[in-house]
């Protein structure tokens, strides 16, 4: 039988050897002794038994015995280990379909910093790689991870947008939509249009894609008061706020006039 539950304070004891004993037996392997040792204190007992209490972490039981662990923060993926003798058998890739589907109830994409060893098995899961990141530990050693990321969804985007509608909530000084302006959102597959007036704004129209994961590609022009057209393109970052409302926190440049850059959330009416 086997089970992947949410670790209590009563499961510390047993979390701490899991990942203590992967880190002692397995890191040796691949990295010096001042990053193993790195490691070893980054997983302490205080800083699993925050992440307990916090609710983030969980442990895998099979046949009544405890035989690996994982933790996640908002998107992030992070501690999973297995006992070293119980390793090989599957039981990594469950915990990893576990946290994703946590995940995936709250957000587009799971996160993770992987060790280059083990980057190539994250690759198989559908993991690419965002970043390659460098921290200094003991005595000037080097770690080297990678930031990876997977989009949790494949088959549709994430969001319909469908019929959706928003409006400005933050802009910079060189955008020239307001709170008064408001955007009619129209999507069809992975194909994206929007109208949108209001404001500074006699008429505008925006034309783009959709990924999985639900962010925007896409390019705008508008007419405003002075009857100038002005053009622009903008990538679009969808988020939930705390009380439930969908936010896109927008990135943008503008392709004639001065063609200055900007930043922009707008949220759904």
């Amino acid at each position: 039988m086997k089970e992947y539950i949410s670790a209590t304070a009563e499961d510390l004891d047993a979390v701490f050897g899991i990942v203590q004993s992967s880190i002692k037996e397995i890191y040796p392997k691949y990295y010096p002794r001042e990053v193993v040792g790195f490691f070893s204190d980054l997983h302490s007992s205080e800083n699993i038994l925050k992440d307990i209490e916090d609710g983030l972490v969980g442990i895998l039981i099979v046949d009544g015995i405890r035989v690996g662990t994982g933790c996640y923060k908002d998107n992030h993926i992070t501690r999973v280990y297995v006992k070293p003798e119980y390793q090989g058998k599957g039981y990594g890739s469950y915990i990893m379909d576990c946290l994703e589907k946590y995940i995936s109830e709250n957000y587009f994409k799971a996160a993770l910093d992987a060790s280059l060893p083990a980057s190539h098995l994250y690759e198989k899961r559908g993991y690419k790689t965002v970043e390659h990141c460098k921290y200094t530990v003991e005595n000037g050693v080097i770690l080297v991870y990678e930031v990876m990321e997977k989009v949790l969804s494949q088959n549709s985007t994430r969001i319909d947008y469908d019929g959706r509608r928003f409006t400005p909530l933050v802009n910079s000084e060189n955008g020239e939509v307001d709170g008064n302006t408001i955007f009619h959102y129209r999507q069809n597959g992975f194909d994206f249009s929007a109208e949108y007036s209001g404001g500074e704004i006699k008429t505008g129209y925006m034309v783009g894609k959709v990924d999985q994961s639900g962010e925007l590609d896409f390019y705008y022009e508008h007419l405003n008061l002075d009857n100038e057209i002005r053009a622009g393109r903008c990538h679009s970052v969808p988020t939930f706020n705390e009380n439930g409302r969908l936010e896109l926190h927008e990135k943008w440049q503008w392709l004639n006039g001065d063609c200055s850059t900007g930043e922009s959330i707008v949220i759904e009416i």
